[in-house]
């Protein structure tokens, strides 16, 4: 059996632009993609904190150290420069490798610089 279990969060992110004729995803500062170890295009889901709205795109890298997380297409939609969001990728893992997972998990300030990145947060298994 495999268990699908977050590998990756960035908390609390600031939407720094809307773009809705880009042809979709999320663009996101790619010194923040690598510190979580999201891939560019690999599937990320995202929550809006400040309307409720939840998504799943896919992630596309933006400038290193330019802070950018920008909705693109019909994602430009369901936020609006300022808004807080949670961005998420989730991996499969067998039993075992699940009790010892921890996701990668980065906290940003308002301008979407790292200010910490934590490992240590327990799955709640074994």
């Amino acid at each position: 059996m495999h268990r699908t279990l977050l590998a990756a969060k960035i908390h609390s992110c600031t939407i720094t632009a809307a773009n809705l004729q880009y042809m979709g995803s999320i663009s996101i500062d790619e010194l923040l993609l690598t510190a979580v170890g999201i891939l560019p295009y690999e599937q990320v889901h995202v929550v809006n904190v400040n309307n409720g709205e939840r998504f799943i795109t896919y992630a596309i890298a933006a400038t290193p150290g330019s802070g950018a997380i920008e909705l693109n297409g019909a994602a430009a939609r369901l936020g609006a420069i300022g808004d807080k969001l949670i961005v998420m990728s989730y991996a499969q893992f067998d039993a075992l490798a699940a009790q010892k997972h921890h996701p990668q998990v980065v906290m940003v300030d308002e301008r979407n610089h790292i200010t910490a990145l934590k490992s240590d947060i327990p799955t709640g298994l074994g």
